[in-house]
C-alpha cells in the first residue's frame, strides 16, 4: 500500500495555495447554489446515471487526496514556489471556468443532468469554446491536488475513475440536450469540442 500512495516531495506554499483555492471553490459553489434557491428554483430530480457519475468523480478525487504528505521542499526554493504557481494557475482555471459557466447557464445550472421547460441551449461564455467547461475545470482541480499533495501515483488510480464518471455525466447531459434541441444541438456539437478547444 505504501508503494501506491508514496508521495513526491512538496512545499508548504503549494499546500497553502491549494487550501485557499479549495475554500474559494466551495464558496463559489455555495454562492451559485444559494442564488438558485433564493430565486425559488429548487433542482429537478437527480437521475441515477448522473448520480453514479458524481460518485465516480468523487472517488477519483478521494484517491488523489488520500495518503501521506512529504512537505520537505524549502518554502523559498524554486521547486516549492514553482509548485505553488502551478497549483494557483490550475485552481484559478477551475474557479473561473465554474463561475463563468454557471453565470452563462443561469437557471439551467444544476448538479445533475436535467432540462427545464424553459431550458436554453447555452452557447455563449465558455460554452462558445468548449461544451463542458465545468468538467474541464474539475480536471484542473484534480491536477492541482495531485501537484500540491505530491500524489502522482494516486492520480494514476483516480484519473480513470474521474474520467469514467465524467463520461457518464456527459453522455447523460448530451442525450437530454439532443432530445430537447435536436438539429440545433447537433450543429453546436459539430463546431465546438467537448473539453479542449479545437482538440477534444
Amino acid at each position: 500500500m505504501i508503494a501506491i500512495v508514496a508521495p513526491a516531495p512538496i512545499g508548504l506554499p503549494a499546500l497553502v495555495t491549494l487550501l485557499v483555492g479549495l475554500a474559494g471553490f466551495v464558496a463559489a459553489l455555495l454562492f451559485v447554489r444559494f442564488r438558485r434557491y433564493r430565486r425559488g428554483e429548487a433542482g429537478a430530480r437527480v437521475s441515477s446515471r448522473s448520480s453514479r457519475g458524481i460518485w465516480l468523480q468523487g472517488a477519483g478525487f478521494f484517491l488523489v487526496a488520500f495518503g501521506p504528505l512529504r512537505p520537505t521542499l524549502l518554502a523559498a526554493s524554486a521547486a516549492s514556489l514553482g509548485q505553488a504557481v502551478v497549483v494557483a494557475l490550475l485552481v484559478g482555471a477551475c474557479i473561473w471556468l465554474f463561475l463563468s459557466a454557471a453565470a452563462a447557464m443561469g437557471s439551467n445550472w444544476s448538479f445533475a443532468a436535467r432540462t427545464r421547460r424553459d431550458h436554453d441551449l447555452v452557447t455563449w461564455g465558455p460554452f462558445a469554446i468548449i461544451r463542458h467547461p465545468i468538467y474541464t475545470g474539475l480536471l484542473a482541480m484534480l491536477l492541482a491536488m495531485a501537484t500540491a499533495f505530491g500524489h502522482w501515483r494516486g492520480l494514476m488510480l483516480g484519473l480513470p475513475l474521474f474520467a469514467w464518471g465524467t463520461w457518464i455525466r456527459m453522455v447523460e447531459e448530451e442525450a437530454l440536450l439532443h432530445a430537447r434541441f435536436g438539429p440545433q444541438y447537433e450543429a453546436y456539437a459539430a463546431r465546438v469540442k467537448r473539453f479542449v478547444p479545437r482538440i477534444f
